[in-house]
C-alpha cells in the first residue's frame, strides 16, 4: 500500500493481466527461493511508526500534508487519514546495539517532528487510538487525498456493498454502521521487520506467529475508542471490521478476511504464503509496471502490492534490494507509549522468535493453530489480563496460564535468543530490564489508560476527563520514562 498508484480505474482487463502477473511472479518466487545463496545475510531490522497529529485540546488535526511538506525527508510518509504520518526509520544490523540506534533515531525524528507540527499548530503523539477521537473527526472529509487511498476506499466499499459494521464486545459495547474506511485510520502502530535467511523463514514465521500474542498483552495500549472503553488493543478488533469487504451473509463470512491472522502453521516456505494470498484474495489493485520478467533481483511489483493489501498481523516481506532479501513484519504492536516501551516489546518478541525458532517444530504439535489465533485475539481483548493456552513442553500437555506468567517465565529465553543474534549485553540487560519492569508494575499502556479514565471521568464527566487523559499521557510521553514508572492519574 506504500506504492505509489496513479491511476484509479480500472477494467476487467486490467485484473486479467494482474491475475497473470501475479502468477508469473509467483513462478519468479519460486526460483529465486531455488537460487542458492538468495537472500542470505546478516540479521537486520527495521521498524516503522505512525503518528497522531493533535491539538491543545487533544483532539486530531488535519495537518498531515503540510507537516510533510515542512519536514521534508523521504523517510516520512503519509497515512490514510489526514491526521496521521507513518516514519519509517533507517534498517540497523541486529549485531551490537541495534535497539538503542534505533530509539536514538526514532527520538530524534520525534523532536524534530515536534517541532514542525508547532508551526501549524499542532504536536505529535504515538497512541495506538486515540481516546479523544470523535465521529466527526473521521470520514471521507479526513480522508488524506493520495489515489491509492481513494482506490482502497473505493474498492473494499464497492466489495462489501454497503457500511461496515463495527461490534466489539469489552469493558463496554460498540455497534456502529460506518460508510467508509476511515475508522481503519483511527489504529497507530509500530511495526517491527526482521531480516532472516530463506531457509530460516518457516520455523521464524511460525515462531513468530506462537509469540505474538505475549508481544501483544505486554504492549497494549489502545483501551478507548469514540468514548468506549472496549478492549485493552482496540486496534485488534477495530482495523479487522473497518476494511472487512465481506458480505454478511453465511457464503461470503465463510471466506477469509483481509484483516487476519493466519490460517496455518507455515509447512514449507514463504511461497505457500505468497501463494494463499494470491488463491484467497480477489486484488484490489490491478496495476502493473514495465518491469522485465527477467530482471534480477526481479521487483515482483505486482506481487509485492497485492501482499501490502492485505493485512497479516506477521506479514511475509520480500524487498528486491540488497540482491533481494525476505523480512517477517511484526504488525500487531501499537504505537507509544513511548520508544523505549515499543523497542523493549520489539526486542523480548525477536529474543523469543529466535530463541524458539531452532525447536519451534517440536512444540507445534503441543498447540494447534486455533489455539494460536485465540492467543492473539484473547491478548488483544484482556491485555496483561489475559490467560493464553501455552504448551508445556515437559509434561507434554496444553495449559491454559497468565500472560504474565508466561512472559516472566520466557524473559530469559529472550536474552538468549538475543544473544545468538549478537545483541550487546548491555542492550540486551536494558530493554529486557524494560519489559520487566512492565510485568513487575501490572502497567502498560492500556492499564495506565483505563485507570486513569476511572479516576477522571467521576470528576470531570468523560469528555473532559479524556481530553486531560491524553494531555497527561502526553507529558509523560515527553518525559521518556517507560509507561511502568509512569505516576498514577490524578
Amino acid at each position: 500500500m506504500g506504492q505509489s498508484i496513479e491511476k484509479t480505474q480500472f477494467t476487467e482487463q486490467d485484473f486479467a493481466k494482474f491475475r497473470d502477473r501475479l502468477d508469473n511472479e509467483l513462478s519468479q518466487l519460486r526460483k529465486l527461493l531455488n537460487t542458492p545463496g538468495f537472500g542470505v545475510g546478516q540479521p537486520s531490522f527495521g521498524a516503522e511508526l505512525e503518528l497522531y497529529a493533535i491539538n491543545e485540546q487533544a483532539h486530531p488535526v488535519c495537518c498531515n500534508k503540510a507537516i510533510l511538506a515542512e519536514f521534508n525527508h523521504p523517510q516520512l510518509t503519509l497515512e490514510l487519514n489526514k491526521f496521521n504520518l507513518e516514519y519509517n526509520l533507517a534498517p540497523v544490523a541486529a549485531a551490537g546495539a541495534p535497539f538503542s540506534t534505533l530509539q536514538t533515531e526514532m527520538e530524534t525524528m520525534l523532536q524534530r517532528l515536534g517541532t514542525v507540527a508547532a508551526n501549524h499548530h499542532a504536536s505529535i503523539l504515538p497512541i495506538g487510538i486515540l481516546p479523544t477521537l470523535k465521529t466527526a473527526d473521521i470520514g471521507l472529509h479526513a480522508m488524506t487525498d493520495e489515489p491509492r487511498y481513494h482506490v482502497l476506499a473505493k474498492a473494499l466499499r464497492d466489495k462489501r456493498g454497503s457500511d461496515f459494521h463495527i461490534r466489539i464486545a469489552g469493558i463496554e459495547k460498540l455497534n456502529l454502521h460506518w460508510s467508509d474506511v476511515t475508522l481503519e485510520g483511527a489504529n497507530t502502530s509500530f511495526q517491527f521487520h526482521y531480516r532472516v535467511d530463506p531457509v530460516d523463514f518457516r520455523d521464524a514465521f511460525n515462531a513468530a506467529q506462537l509469540v505474538t500474542p505475549l508481544g501483544l498483552a505486554l504492549a497494549a495500549n489502545s483501551p478507548v475508542f469514540l468514548g468506549k472503553k472496549l478492549w485493552h488493543e482496540t486496534r485488534v478488533a477495530l482495523f479487522k471490521q473497518s476494511i472487512d469487504c465481506r458480505m454478511e451473509d453465511p457464503l461470503s463470512m465463510r471466506l477469509p478476511a483481509r484483516v487476519l491472522f493466519g490460517h496455518g502453521w507455515v509447512r514449507e516456505d514463504v511461497h505457500e504464503l505468497f501463494s494463499e494470498s494470491i488463491y484467497l484474495f480477489e486484488p484490489l489493485f490491478p496495476f502493473c509496471d514495465e518491469e522485465p520478467l527477467d530482471a534480477m533481483p526481479p521487483k515482483l511489483s505486482g506481487l509485492r502490492l497485492h501482499q501490502g493489501s492485505i493485512w497479516c498481523w506477521n506479514r511475509p516481506i520480500y524487498d528486491p534490494s540488497a540482491g533481494g532479501h525476505l523480512r517477517i513484519e511484526l504488525r500487531s504492536l501499537p504505537a507509544g507509549p513511548t520508544p523505549t516501551d515499543m523497542l523493549s516489546t520489539s526486542a523480548v518478541l525477536i529474543g523469543l522468535i529466535e530463541a524458539i525458532r531452532p525447536f519451534i517444530n517440536s512444540i507445534l504439535p503441543g498447540i494447534p493453530f486455533r489455539y494460536a489465533e485465540h492467543n492473539f485475539y484473547r491478548a488483544a481483548k484482556d491485555g496483561l489480563n489475559a490467560h493464553l493456552f501455552w504448551p508445556n513442553i515437559d509434561a507434554n500437555k496444553l495449559e491454559e496460564r497468565p500472560v504474565v506468567d508466561i512472559l516472566e517465565e520466557l524473559l530469559p529465553l529472550a536474552a538468549t535468543g538475543l544473544k545468538n543474534l549478537k545483541v550487546s549485553a548491555n542492550e540486551i540487560s536494558h530493554y529486557l530490564g524494560v519489559a520487566e519492569q512492565t510485568l513487575e508494575q501490572r502497567q502498560n499502556g492500556a492499564i495506565w489508560q483505563l485507570e486513569g479514565i476511572r479516576v477522571l471521568e467521576s470528576r470531570l464527566g468523560l469528555d473532559n476527563g479524556l481530553i486531560e487523559l491524553v494531555k497527561q499521557y502526553q507529558e509523560n510521553y515527553l518525559r521518556g520514562t517507560p509507561v511502568s514508572h509512569w505516576p498514577k492519574v490524578k
